[in-house]
């Protein structure tokens, strides 16, 4: 059986219902992350603590102190535990401004939600069939002050996913007003030229991915070059490589845009070296 954490309120995940009043429930007024689980326990949660509360300061939910890394990790690992999760699993923590008013709120007090679940594996693994890609054109992606967050509204998401669904692709890759390519509807973009690694900045309107964060840090470590730069259909097409990240599934590798065809040697390099990285710091922890 799962469980929820409800604010300190543990539950079957079966026996929960939404409160009446719910801002993220009626005006998706929260941020969130996804957070994977290795070994029964939550990874990368320091990065994901720090934009989840970067994320509640730029839409001015009140953060009580105690909101730590380390008060979660110890709530995580509870439910992963009474969850009956020792291996892989995923987790999604929300926190959300406390139900009241209408668009105008009665507090901009936080609360949190925590859910887990049990996913197949525990290391990372590559997909073995690349993904088939193209670029949603129906919708871009705003660069403002919110768009490096995990906002409760994903609509642009749901949209680029339905689109992908409709034209029989994987997925489809979101840009933004000034035709720059972001990222996929779920994750963020890496494209290999020459050995070299190119993802789009920050400052463009991508999401400021935790795995995106790692695996420049891991690219920079093991004497990859990576560049952060603005990124154009054109690009895509003399690519050798684009793979897509995200904290749950890590790397995913792309094999057709359109009529182009692409390698995974990088991606596989990646994977490896992830993993590597995730099995050291375990080790580390039991030492």
């Amino acid at each position: 059986m799962l469980y929820v954490n409800n604010n300190e309120t543990i539950i079957p995940a079966e026996e929960f219902s939404i409160h009446s009043g719910s801002r993220a429930f009626l005006y998706g007024d929260g941020v969130f992350e996804s957070i994977r689980i290795r070994n029964g326990i939550p990874i990368n949660l320091e990065n994901h603590i720090k934009r989840m509360l970067e994320g509640a300061k730029a839409i001015k939910i009140r953060v009580p102190s105690y909101f730590t890394t380390e008060f979660f990790d110890i709530r995580i690992r509870e439910l992963c535990k009474k969850s009956g999760i020792t291996l892989g699993g995923f987790c999604r923590l929300s926190l959300d401004r406390m139900n009241g008013g209408k668009y105008k709120p009665e507090t901009n007090d936080a609360q949190f939600f925590i859910e887990v679940k049990p996913v197949d594996h525990n290391d990372f693994i590559l997909n073995t069939k690349g993904l088939e890609v193209d670029i949603f054109t129906d919708l871009k992606k705003q660069k403002n002050m919110l768009a490096n967050f995990k906002l409760k509204n994903c609509l642009l998401s749901i949209m680029a996913s339905i689109k992908a669904q409709e034209r029989q692709l994987d997925d489809l890759l979101i840009s933004n007003d000034t035709g720059g390519i972001l990222e996929s509807s779920s994750s963020n973009l890496f494209v290999v030229s020459n050995g070299v690694l190119y993802t789009p900045g920050l400052e463009e309107g991508c999401l400021a991915g935790t795995m995106r964060m790692q695996i420049i840090n891991l690219a920079i470590r093991n004497n990859i070059r990576v560049y952060e730069s603005n990124i154009l259909p054109q690009n895509l097409l003399v690519a050798d490589e684009i793979f897509l990240t995200n904290a749950i599934s890590g790397i995913t590798w792309v094999s057709g845009y359109r009529t182009k065809r692409y390698f995974n040697n990088t991606a596989k390099r990646l994977t490896h070296l992830l993993n590597e990285y995730w099995d050291e710091d375990l080790n580390n922890r039991l030492i």
